[in-house]
């Protein structure tokens, strides 16, 4: 799941690249239009997400003490911003949070901006298959449980941890943080995997969440949270790939990154259904497949460079963006420059340039917009261009 707080902004990974020439074309399925790359709303907020179910969040303000609402499609404000954090979106419902991180309430509001769970949780997901995870309680000794879409508890708190539902089963955590483990329970609170899963250490004393079931597996660690191995399990908990990789994604498009080595050294490639390595570990780092095609990166996440690969492995675009995000609505981010100076524009499928690098931030298009900054993270303001 998207759990909500403050560590989240620590995952924004930007992925990588490799140094082959490129050997296919990939179609592209969606045709350029006039607005492609032009502003459709313009530069006004401090901060702009992604929309979602026709809506997009926006601050106000500082992050410190500005105040977030949400826009439609026509950049139109329908919820006034007034809460302290948004998330987007998902089933009808968002959640928003009163008051400042370590003691703020979360809650829910429908699309008219009114609340249907008042705030009082101490920490949230979105909803999924028509339950969200909650947090009971205060921020070390709370509870994880599972409400419905009237704010009632259906699944009694009682997790160390909890995840987004996804197929139908949701990944939970009994212990420590240190020495828990992880399961998986039904939309009843079921238990269907026993705990028994590791996840490794993100930073400091802050470990990594399970994985989810995607396209009917879910990668886990057997072992410890340091040495142990990646497989990957079906519905019913048994190992159907055996525990034998050093990392290890969710299966996206019929393919699943992993890797063969440590996260310093260690080399990235995929994985099909059956187990069988499809495109050998070669790779700095990857992302998963997003229609039909993959970031790759060659050398470190500061200085290396991004290109793209197909199914089969062939580099269809060359490294040379410092950044990228992946493909959607047929175009991709691409960064040209480093963090300080370089300029964000959107390529196609074939690696042409079809809006130029002008923007200091840019996101992936979602139903046909994508948020996009001028000026930098403190003063800029956020817009949206068209698809």
């Amino acid at each position: 799941m998207k759990k909500i707080f403050i560590f989240a902004a620590f995952f924004l990974l930007v992925l990588t690249g490799c140094d082959k020439s490129p050997k296919t074309k990939v179609s592209v399925d969606i045709p350029i239009t006039e607005n492609t790359g032009k502003y459709v709303i313009n530069p006004q907020f401090d901060y702009a997400g992604s929309f979602s179910e026709g809506f997009s969040d926006i601050r106000i303000g500082a992050w410190t003490d500005g105040k977030w609402g949400y826009i439609n499609l026509e950049g139109k404000i329908i919820v006034n911003p007034q809460f302290d954090w948004t998330d987007n979106f998902s089933e009808g419902l968002a959640a928003v949070r009163i008051g400042n991180w370590s003691d703020g309430k979360w809650g829910y509001i429908d699309r008219d901006g009114k609340y249907l769970v008042n705030p009082q949780f101490n920490s949230v997901s979105r909803f999924k298959n028509n339950l969200a995870a909650v947090k009971v309680g205060d921020s070390k000794t709370g509870k994880w449980g599972y409400i419905d879409k009237s704010g009632k508890i259906v699944i009694n708190p009682q997790f160390d941890a909890a995840e987004e539902f996804q197929e139908e089963l949701a990944a939970i955590k009994l212990g420590t943080e240190s020495d828990g483990k992880w399961g998986f329970v039904n939309k009843d609170g079921k238990i269907i995997i026993n705990p028994q899963f590791s996840t490794p250490i993100l930073f400091g004393s802050y470990y990594a969440s399970q994985k989810p079931f995607s396209e009917g597996l879910a990668a886990v660690k057997i072992g410890d949270s340091k040495t142990g191995k990646y497989g990957f399990i079906n519905k019913e908990g048994k190992i159907v790939i055996n525990p034998q990789f050093d990392d290890a994604s969710s299966f996206k498009e019929g393919l699943a990154s992993i890797r063969i080595g440590d996260s310093k050294t260690g080399k990235y490639g995929f994985i099909n259904k059956e187990g069988k390595i499809v495109i050998n570990p070669q790779f700095d780092y990857v992302g998963s497949f997003s229609e039909g095609m993959a970031i790759v990166r060659n050398g470190n996440n500061d200085d290396g460079v991004r290109g793209y690969i197909d199914k089969t492995g062939n580099l269809v675009i060359n490294p040379q963006f410092n950044a990228a995000h992946d493909f959607s609505q047929g175009l991709a981010a691409v960064r040209i420059g480093d963090n300080k100076t370089g300029k964000w524009g959107y390529i196609d499928k074939t690696g042409k340039l079809i809006v130029n690098p002008q923007f200091d931030s840019a996101s992936s298009f979602k139903e046909g917009k994508a948020a996009v900054r001028i000026g930098d993270d403190k003063t800029g303001k956020y817009g949206f261009i068209g698809r």
